[in-house]
């Protein structure tokens, strides 16, 4: 007999403004179920990242039916789950964890939340070459989207320089050699001058990390322009782009579609995208002020 009533929680650092609860309670009223989805913040808890082990096994043993993971722990979370769904094992990053016979499986649905978002929001971009800014656990998952969408070539640029090597490295081993690129971000006024794109993947634009991730005047009309982050859902990043006339697309179709996906796996029912969408919309205009998902 299908459950009729479900407890799921987000975990991650600064979440108080995440929409996932109103998404993922909205539609499950709507399909009629008991469906409570709690926030587990760690910086409101005082713990690091690494405690996200604790808070998985806390979670099992308390009756979680599945949790959201957020930034910072989509990567640090994979050694403590059981097993993991393909795309998250190829990915080396989980947003979805589902407790199953007391079993904690990882999945990954930023990829297709990604996908879908970039497909509906950006119809007709050029994928040649695109530069990505991030090769953490949402850079991992929107490469492998943006190649899988049908680039050419996707260079990850990273502060880090041996996490962007690890990503273009899994890339290239997953596509295909000469597939994907590692650079440093003294190098993003060159492949920025020719690329068709850029996808935005750091916490950089969030409520609790203002800013631009590289300067405005390296945005030029002929390049567009992608955003992970959703809260506030137009970032600096975004605002300075369309300012010169790039076509942009925000974060906010990504935070519904690996929504619409988390909620499908925890529950094995079918979401309304399209209803979590104008959701999406209805709540985020009620506030200004947030962070990621």
């Amino acid at each position: 007999m299908a459950k009729d009533s479900y407890l799921v929680g987000l975990i991650g650092s600064g979440i108080g403004p995440s929409l996932s609860p109103a998404l993922h309670e909205r539609e499950a009223d709507r399909q009629g179920l008991r469906y409570l989805y709690r926030l587990i913040d760690i910086e409101a808890l005082g713990v690091p990242p690494e405690a996200v082990g604790e808070l998985v096994r806390a979670a099992r043993d308390l009756g979680f039916d599945g949790l959201n993971i957020t930034h910072p722990c989509k990567q640090l979370v994979i050694e403590h789950l059981d097993d993991l769904a393909p795309q998250a094992e190829a990915l080396g990053a989980v947003n979805t964890v589902v407790f199953e016979d007391g079993r904690a499986i990882g999945h990954n649905t930023d990829v297709t939340g990604f996908a879908a978002s970039f497909a509906r929001g950006l119809p007709d971009a050029s994928l040649e070459r695109v530069v990505q800014l991030g090769a953490g656990g949402a850079g991992a998952a929107v490469a492998h989207a943006t190649l899988t969408l049908g680039a050419e070539r996707v260079t990850v640029v990273d502060a880090l320089a041996d996490r962007a090597a690890d990503l273009a490295g899994g890339l290239n081993r997953h596509f295909g050699v000469g597939r994907a690129a590692a650079a440093t971000p003294d190098q993003l006024a060159r492949l920025l001058g020719s690329a068709d794109g850029v996808v935005h993947a750091t916490p950089t634009g969030m409520a609790a990390h203002p800013g631009l991730p590289f300067p405005a005047e390296l945005l030029h009309p002929g390049l567009w322009v992608a955003e992970v982050v959703y809260r506030p859902l137009e970032t600096e990043l975004l605002r300075a782009a369309g300012a010169v006339g790039c076509a942009t697309l925000d974060g906010g179709g990504m935070a519904v579609f690996q929504a619409a996906d988390a909620f499908r796996l925890v529950t094995g029912r079918e979401p309304d995208s399209g209803r979590m969408l104008a959701d999406f919309a209805e709540v985020a205009a009620e506030s200004s002020v947030g962070e990621a998902v």
